[in-house]
């Protein structure tokens, strides 16, 4: 009888796509290029863009922040910035800024419901806005107990940060529809 030889082959090593990849804030930084491009070093790779995304955009604002290439694909998470460096924390902070614009709202001067429809007349910290919604279940959101997120049905978006820190005429408007 032949020997019969057996070969093994080794099956290469496959990325879980699920798997997420914790990244430690003593192997980060990030910064910006010459043009303004936000950058980063992560685990010793360079990358000359990277894009970012709250992973609980409402819930947490400046933890769990999801670091990707161009191409979308995440390189990992990031578990709050407070734990890196400051450059790297005033860099993510002007970033995520620009992709969650959320304007503050400082005041409500009325809230009226005209035609099915609820009008918000509203100041904030970029100045005058209105919201216009069809219902109120669906387009307020309350991320934690005094905050609440305002959705227009365009999608225009602004935030309550503290309901009871606001003026007494803005609670009172608030309470007629809370």
């Amino acid at each position: 009888m032949s020997e019969v030889e057996v070969i093994t082959l080794e099956q290469p090593s496959v990325k879980d796509p699920f798997e997420i990849n914790m990244l430690e804030p003593d192997k980060v930084s990030f910064s910006r290029s010459q043009g303004g491009v936000f950058q980063g070093i992560i685990e010793g790779q360079a990358y000359e863009e990277i894009v970012l995304f709250r992973v609980f955009p409402f819930q947490y604002t400046t933890q769990f922040i999801s670091v990707r290439n161009p191409k979308n694909e995440e390189i990992g998470v990031i578990r709050d910035i407070a734990q890196l460096d400051e450059e790297s924390r005033v860099e993510i902070d002007k970033e995520l800024q620009l992709r969650y614009f959320l304007p503050l709202v400082e005041q409500i001067n009325s809230v009226k419901n005209k035609a099915d429809l609820w009008i918000w007349e509203l100041q904030t910290n970029l100045g005058p806005t209105r919201i216009i919604m069809r219902n109120l279940h669906e387009f307020m959101q309350f991320p934690s107990e005094n905050r609440i997120i305002l959705t227009d049905i365009n999608g225009k978006r602004c935030e309550i940060r503290d309901y009871q820190a606001l003026d007494s005429n803005s609670r009172s408007q608030l309470k007629d529809v809370l």
